[in-house]
């Protein structure tokens, strides 16, 4: 006898194929009939959905709490009752918005790690950008959230949107510390999930929690209509300021943040770095969490924006984390160029292109790009010249030959320049094998050095001579940069932080300068080569010099100093520049207010006029510090009042009703 609309109700309880299941909703199909969606409640099918037809499925038997037998309960002090009834109020989920579950997790909690979550569930749905400076423990601040969203019911099913090299470090936080399970969905995952489901099904459905590099999943073709039917509990975008709108155009990131904040309830973004210095950029971000915020992206003020951020710097936590946050050790170590060297720098002072520097107005010069690369390596600079000199010998144009040729004769100085006759080089080795000031002999398997450099060229030629130069094995030295596939930046991260794995020294270009923790067996940095903007000095910097470092952090810059009169002085703004950044940390809290535009690009290019441009140090540092803005995203970040750090913490604690006594 099948069931009528009348026997059944969203609410009962039905066994169905040997299982108890809670129906959700009953729906009409085409022939009249009833699809039966439910929960699971038995112990093989607790939690799952599913869709029974009652045409099909024989028999339903409905659960009818009138004819519940009552059985005694014969245990010793009615135990077998009161841990049914405890296991009722530990299941009950919270209807306040008091923190119950993240203050229990795997990590030193320290009270301002909990003021996003305070703030977020103080709110009818939970979407923030926390924007706490570098270092602050942002992956932290998100796991709390998460899992009193999940203690809630609110979490089943999670995305984490992350960069390539940031998914094992980011699921490991998330598995380690609060015991959230993420599966990897590289492009090799999801190519696999693809292969085991039918065609017509949806591969993001596969798994309730998942984390996928933001590269993969924003190829807008190919999982544009998969993602427009899907939906989530809780989405987490890592480094936000990647998905931010740049320009009058959108990039493939910022559609993809886009798609993805109308698909859950719950949007958490995570960036030390959210702006960019343009009111519309940071307004879209804002808009992403609530469109109905602001109302014209141009113009808004703190008010418009209140509730959907939050934002700290050191300086503002200092009191809380004394002994988590070391004081930074920071050396410039000078050498004077070599007499080869002279002759490249002077080479490329003097060499004058008649066509490769007529330009658009705000891009950098081709004659700056060469002496950005020469001083990061010879390496570096020939590469660039190199691959320069094969484009223009493909066109036809006779006045190319000029610069051709004056690109032959830079070329042949920069040659000249051999690892022996590479002046920073030898200072680097020098440094390294300083045993009394520096102490590393990449013997020690908790002690290990990571190196910076802009340039892919520069870190290949590191690995080369390293290998050799410091008697160290091939294994022992590991390479990072962007053109390694998801999986290979992933492993490499992940042994760097083993001290069972082999590798002893990493050498990065700034691929790994977003997000990365570097700072569990490593506490000395090198800056091969100076950044041009201060962003880049603040991203490196924070790997290492973060929340946990259980040492002093030691960086070290490396400068080459010239008696060419224009390649000493564009030496003193780099200088300068590393001048600003200790003192921001100090002091400000944020170095890229040195500069007013937050933008890696466009910092490297007011850096760059500066040097085209002959300036001082001092007329560069003069000008910068006049320098007026119509608008100030500082100011909309963080307005006159202090933010919160914790004061709330203990007060928002909860414990959730027992029937034991806790010891």
């Amino acid at each position: 006898m099948g069931i009528t609309s009348q026997t059944i109700a969203p609410g009962a309880r039905i066994v169905v194929r040997d299982a108890e299941w809670l129906v959700r909703r009953v729906d009409r199909t085409s022939t009249g009939r009833q699809a039966i969606s439910v929960i699971g409640i038995s112990e093989l099918v607790r939690d799952k959905d599913a869709v029974f037809l009652d045409e099909l499925e024989q028999p339903i038997m409905v659960l009818k709490p009138e004819e519940t037998t009552l059985v005694p309960d014969s245990s010793s002090s009615y135990r077998t009752s009161l841990l049914y009834m405890e296991s009722l109020l530990r299941r009950k989920p919270p209807t306040d918005d008091l923190i119950y579950t993240g203050h229990k997790a795997a990590m030193d909690s320290v009270d301002y790690q909990f003021d996003p979550a305070i703030q977020a569930l103080d709110q009818p749905r939970q979407r923030i950008l926390i924007a706490d400076a570098v270092g602050l423990g942002k992956t932290l601040e998100a796991g709390i959230l998460v899992s009193e969203l999940i203690r809630r019911g609110k979490g089943k099913r999670i995305l984490v949107v992350a960069l390539k090299s940031m998914l094992t470090q980011f699921q490991k936080e998330f598995w380690s510390r609060f015991t959230i399970p993420l599966v990897r969905l590289d492009s090799i995952g999801i190519q696999r999930i693809r292969s085991r489901i039918p065609t017509n099904h949806n591969p993001f459905y596969y798994y309730d929690r998942a984390i996928i590099s933001i590269d993969t999943l924003k190829q807008d073709s190919e999982y544009r209509n998969y993602l427009e039917n899907a939906w989530w509990d809780i989405i987490v975008i890592d480094e936000a300021q990647n998905v931010a709108e740049r320009g009058s155009s959108s990039s493939l990131r910022a559609k993809l943040a886009s798609l993805l904040s109308k698909r859950s309830d719950t949007l958490i973004m995570l960036s030390a770095t959210p702006h960019d210095g343009r009111a519309k950029s940071f307004a879209s971000l804002m808009n992403m969490l609530d469109p109905t915020a602001i109302a014209d992206p141009e113009s808004y003020t703190r008010d418009e924006i209140k509730g959907l951020f939050i934002r700290r710097f050191k300086k503002d936590i200092r009191n809380q984390v004394k002994d988590a946050f070391r004081e930074r050790e920071i050396s410039s170590k000078r050498t004077s160029a070599t007499p080869i060297e002279e002759e490249a720098f002077s080479a490329l002072v003097n060499t004058q292109f008649t066509r490769l520097d007529t330009r658009k107005t705000g891009a950098i010069l081709f004659k700056t790009t060469l002496q950005k690369a020469l001083f990061s390596s010879p390496a570096a600079c020939l590469e660039t010249i190199s691959n320069r000199i094969r484009k223009l010998e493909k066109t036809v144009e006779p006045g190319w030959k000029n610069d051709i040729s004056s690109l032959q004769d830079l070329r042949d100085k920069v040659t000249g320049i051999t690892p022996d006759h590479f002046s920073k080089y030898q200072r680097f080795l020098g440094l390294i094998r300083d045993r009394k000031n520096f102490a590393w002999t990449g013997k020690n398997t908790a002690d290990r050095l990571v190196i910076f450099t802009e340039r892919i060229d520069t870190l290949k030629f590191l690995e080369e001579n390293l290998t050799k130069d410091l008697n160290l094995k091939p294994h022992q030295v590991a390479l990072l940069h962007g053109s390694m596939s998801d999986i290979d930046q992933q492993q490499i991260v992940e042994d760097f932080g083993r001290e069972e794995a082999r590798v002893r020294l990493l050498i990065a270009s700034d691929v790994a300068s977003e997000g990365i923790n570097l700072h569990y067996l490593c506490h000395r940095m090198i800056h091969f080569d100076i950044p041009w903007s201060l962003m880049v000095f603040n991203q490196r910097n924070g790997r290492i010099d973060r929340y946990g470092q259980k040492e002093t952090p030691r960086i070290f810059y490396l400068i080459t100093e010239s008696s060419n009169a224009k390649i000493s002085g564009d030496t003193r703004i780099l200088e300068l520049l590393i001048k600003k950044d200790e003192q921001a940390v100090k002091n400000i809290g944020d170095p890229a207010s040195f500069m007013h535009v937050y933008d890696i690009d466009e910092e490297e290019k007011i850096t760059a006029r500066a040097i085209e441009e002959g300036k001082t140090a001092e007329d560069f540092e003069e000008e910068q510090e006049r320098k007026l803005i119509e608008f100030d995203p500082l100011e909309i970040l963080l307005g006159h009042d202090p933010p919160p750090v914790g004061e709330r913490a203990h007060e928002k604690t909860g414990s959730l009703p027992t029937l034991f006594r806790n010891n």
